[in-house]
């Protein structure tokens, strides 16, 4: 084993084969502890990292159609541009993969954590309760946030007790968790479907990293007060509540993993094993019970949130609505990668993502600065918009945070309002 000092140096270069070595080795460790037993599948398999700068890649075992090569214990290799780059499952090369980008963290159980979070995204087709990816818009109105911080705040609090003072802030999230969705009946499972999918991934690596309960249920209780934080929880917010409901359903659910189905909500199935119903008088019984959570501060913050929203929003419908644009049409093989954590949804607009990488037949487009992603109305996505700032002939191929690599022989074309630059394909018009 690589001294810990080293192996942070290691990490910070572009995939050692000692460091990513060792990274496959505690990997599989954690991955043969389990054995399957967690979701009666087995975590250990195909796993490459990929360097977000070179687009080299280490893996650990040989693709099926030699785009890898051996080099010292490692199998080495270079993603072609269209295979977008994200910690993700991914087929590739004849391979069914989990995708990490480097670096790794630097500590070792956020390092497992994140190897079977996504180990667990491989599998997880082959389960009965694959989530989406929607956003779950209405989490960018104020009091849905309220709602959403005070339950994660008794969460923590529950985390970290037992006996009656659990059980009371258990009851308490489950009350503020349910006035939410009274306000908000049509979110309720936009948020279940995404605790299955990045929830579910982030308890699986919390539970398997190597980290004994009472250590993990910290780690869940501060990873929750910390993103309460957050600007955005529209899309990251089941990375947060999903492993806490994860332990919580341990402690109190037994072998609780078999009864998640295609619809399962899973504070629904602690609600269950607690025996806990909604009170009469919802609204008066949660606005009681959120005095206990400083409720007034978390209002206090929302007000000013959403004060900060609005002048962003109008920004962003200059830029990407009412300003020129090139915007590219999703096809049937659609490939894109974006950064969970800077999401922004827009009602009636879209979708706003920071970071976000789409690869289609017409080419890659590379939105460092962020694109805004047009949804129908049961969000498939439909295309994605970048501002333009100067179109030279032939059409743009860079503006403000982005740049297009078009695909040989495709052309850009304006629309008939002057207004959308969008790809056309080489037989376009003939």
């Amino acid at each position: 084993m690589l001294p810990a000092t080293l192996f942070t140096l290691l990490l910070q270069a572009p995939i050692p084969p000692a460091a990513a070595l060792e990274a496959f080795g505690e990997y599989e460790e954690a991955a043969l502890a389990d054995g399957g037993e967690l979701w009666g599948r087995e975590l250990l398999g195909p796993l490459l990292f990929a360097d977000p700068r070179t687009r080299t890649v280490v893996a650990n075992q040989p693709d099926e159609q030699n785009a890898l090569v051996e080099r010292e214990g490692v199998f080495v290799g270079t993603l072609p541009p269209e295979v977008g780059l994200a910690n993700t499952a991914l087929t590739w090369s004849g391979v069914r993969w989990t995708m990490v980008l480097w670096p790794l963290p630097a500590e070792r159980e956020a390092r497992v954590t994140l190897l079977l979070h996504e180990a667990f995204h491989r599998v997880q087709p082959s389960l009965p309760h694959a989530g989406g990816s929607e956003p779950a818009a209405h989490l960018e109105r104020e009091d849905a946030r309220v709602w959403l911080r005070l339950e994660w705040r008794a969460l923590a609090r529950a985390l970290r007790a037992r006996g009656d003072e659990e059980r009371a802030a258990l009851a308490d999230a489950l009350l503020f968790r349910t006035r939410r969705h009274e306000l908000y009946p049509a979110g309720r499972t936009l948020e279940a479907s995404l605790e299955r999918n990045e929830g579910l991934a982030e308890y699986t690596g919390l539970r398997l990293c190597g980290v004994t309960p009472e250590p993990r249920a910290e780690r869940a209780a501060l990873r929750l007060l910390r993103d309460e934080a957050g600007e955005s929880f529209v899309r990251s917010f089941a990375y947060a509540c999903g492993p806490a409901y994860g332990l919580l359903l341990d402690r109190h659910a037994g072998a609780w993993q078999g009864e998640v189905g295609a619809t399962s909500e899973l504070a629904q199935l602690l609600a269950r094993a607690l025996v806990w119903q909604a009170p009469a008088g919802l609204a008066e019984a949660a606005e009681q019970a959120a005095r206990a959570y400083d409720v007034a501060r978390v209002r206090a913050d929302e007000q000013a949130r959403a004060q900060r929203l609005a002048a962003r929003v109008a920004e962003l419908r200059a830029r990407y609505v009412d300003g020129p644009v090139l915007r590219l049409a999703f096809g049937a093989g659609s490939n894109y990668t974006f950064d969970p954590n800077d999401v922004l949804a827009l009602e009636g607009l879209g979708t706003f993502y920071g970071s976000f990488t789409l690869a289609d037949d017409w080419g890659v487009l590379t939105a460092s600065g962020g694109a805004l992603v047009e949804q129908d109305a049961a969000g498939r996505m439909l295309a994605a918009r970048v501002p333009v700032v100067a179109a030279p002939s032939g059409g743009p191929r860079t503006g403000p945070g982005w740049s297009l690599s078009l695909a040989p022989d495709w052309t850009l074309a304006l629309d008939a309002a002057g207004r959308a630059w969008s790809p056309r394909p080489p037989d376009a018009g003939r």
